[in-house]
């Protein structure tokens, strides 16, 4: 009975333990799988492939250049400099990424979401507006003003966004849970996308004449 009830358990326990494994969070948009191996130049993987340990040296934990103002001199007022995996190796599997983003007077970082990190975000200097929205179908909208010294933190995946709302520029510094989280702004996927999206389905989800629609795919 003893005996039983032991490999019983044994085996609930193993069967739990399968149960409760998942995937690696994915580190790019998508990693389609290959069904050719042979084809070795095709092979990519989810991340970076790791330097030999023996080459490794100080430097690869190294990043200079986030003390330099970005070029905020665009449409939107603002400009992000990006320290990810991309621009600091270092990063690769630690799952941490930074950035600084700086803004004109009045600029803003628009509308957008991270599909791979949860972002906090300090004020360096200014004074910003900034907020996220839920998910359907509450939609709710959280907003806060943050001068320096102040923190805000936006959930992954979520639609947020920070203005500068002072006449000085503004810079903030913002970390966040991915070594490559990704940036989504929604007005230039959706109406910049490659191939454009047909104008009819964005007319019926925006409710617009479809005159907007492709003024705003052309501004995009």
């Amino acid at each position: 009975m003893t005996k039983a009830y032991l490999v019983t358990v044994a085996l609930f326990a193993l069967a739990f333990s399968l149960a409760s494994a998942s995937d690696p969070a994915p580190l790019q948009d998508f990693c389609v799988a290959l069904k050719d191996y042979s084809d070795k130049s095709a092979v990519f993987v989810n991340g970076k492939f790791c330097k030999d340990p023996k080459l490794v040296t100080a430097d690869d934990f190294y990043f200079s250049g986030l003390n330099i103002p970005g070029n905020t001199y665009n449409k939107v007022g603002s400009n992000v400099t990006n320290v990810n995996v991309d621009t600091f190796p270092g990063l690769n599997t630690l799952g941490i990424s930074l950035a600084r983003i700086d803004f004109a007077p009045y600029g803003q970082n628009p509308p957008h979401t991270h599909p791979r990190g949860t972002e906090i975000l300090v004020v360096l200097e200014g004074t910003l507006f900034v907020g996220f929205v839920t998910s359907n179908t509450d939609n709710r909208l959280f907003t806060k003003t943050l001068n320096k010294g102040d923190v805000f933190v936006f959930p992954v995946g979520l639609i947020h966004f920070q203005v500068n709302v002072g006449k000085t520029n503004a810079i903030a510094i913002s970390g966040l849970s991915s070594q490559n989280a990704g940036a989504i702004t929604i007005a230039n996927a959706v109406f910049g996308s490659n191939p454009p999206i047909n104008p009819d389905v964005l007319t019926k989800a925006f409710q617009v004449d479809k005159k907007v629609v492709k003024y705003l795919q052309k501004e995009f």
